[in-house]
């Protein structure tokens, strides 16, 4: 079989992370620069006080919470999630994630259910291709 990226094993602490800004950083794992067709996923760091803005996909997303507590505000209605919480967003739904400690920091593991997945930030109107943000 002739396979154009063979099976990787990702390790996140060895991989470049870049700012999302506010105190939020990403790091890309499967990303079609590494071979994926189907969906693309990664985590993101979120410092004390740190939180995304709201914004929207093309598609829909899950996140988990590796560590740390966040809260997710998903079409108007915060919740408070804890480590392994899982949250799925449908396409086109407004949502955001921040850091809800005052002590330690946050990660979640987020998978976009295409390698086409956009995010529109809401209060600018900005459309970025996701695996575009970054270089990887």
């Amino acid at each position: 079989m002739n396979v154009p990226f063979p099976a990787s094993v990702l390790r996140p602490a060895g991989l470049t992370a870049f700012s999302r800004g506010g105190g939020a950083s990403t790091v890309p794992l499967v990303t079609r620069a590494r071979g994926a067709e189907v969906f693309l996923n990664g985590q993101t760091l979120f410092e004390v006080g740190a939180g995304i803005p709201l914004h929207t996909h093309n598609c829909p997303e899950s996140v988990v919470i590796l560590e740390g507590d966040a809260v997710v505000e998903i079409d108007g209605e915060e919740h408070l999630l804890t480590r392994f919480d899982t949250t799925y967003v449908a396409a086109g739904v407004p949502h955001r994630f921040r850091n809800a400690s005052a002590t330690a920091p946050m990660r979640i593991l987020w998978t976009y259910a295409s390698v086409e997945a956009t995010r529109t930030i809401l209060a600018t109107g900005l459309t970025t291709r996701v695996d575009a943000e970054h270089s990887r």
